[in-house]
């Protein structure tokens, strides 16, 4: 394991630093897991709930999408639930034909830039902005980022026992 795929250590109290550090941390380790499974592992599921290691990928990705741009921001995004298919009458996340890990890593990180981007222009006690997501009541972006942050821990552990289930990597 190199260094850069441990927990971070910032030398930092400044919460917005940490919450950037630790989604950083979270994506690498999503990434990591799943370069190490086949094409046909990405695409399985292991396990009784029916997702496959990919279809958490795209989770991820409108998940995060979906609390910054389209929430924090306000900004319209192109089909904010795209993680829910509507070929599953279940509501289960699902990966359009024709796309694939490299993509879905591609808009991970792409997510995360604009996440960085807001964590580092905005204050943690901002309330979102009206008329994305959220239409009365928005959150402050703080708990945005306690609830994405979660998200990330809850997915990453699911990942390893899936992963693991199929013979990947696990671990940090």
């Amino acid at each position: 394991m190199s260094l850069s795929d441990r927990e971070p250590r910032l030398d930092s109290a400044d919460p917005a630093v940490l919450f950037a550090g630790y989604l950083d941390f979270y994506r690498r380790a999503v990434e990591r897991k799943l370069r190490s499974l086949s094409d046909a592992d990405l695409r399985t599921s292991r396990i009784p709930s029916g997702w496959s290691p990919l279809e958490l990928l795209i989770h991820l990705v409108h998940m995060e999408q979906r609390w910054f741009r389209w929430g924090f921001l306000a900004e319209p995004v192109d089909r904010p639930w795209g993680d829910n298919a509507d070929q599953h009458p279940d509501g289960r996340w699902a990966v359009p034909d024709g796309v694939g890990l490299d993509e879905l890593l591609q808009a991970l990180h792409r997510g995360g830039t604009t996440t960085s981007d807001v964590l580092a222009t905005h204050s943690l006690d901002e309330h979102a902005a009206l008329g994305g997501r959220f239409t009365h009541d928005p959150p402050t972006l703080a708990w945005i980022c306690f609830h994405v942050l979660q998200e990330y821990a809850r997915h990453v552990g699911h990942l390893d026992i899936s992963v693991e289930l199929a013979s990947g990597v696990t671990g940090e």
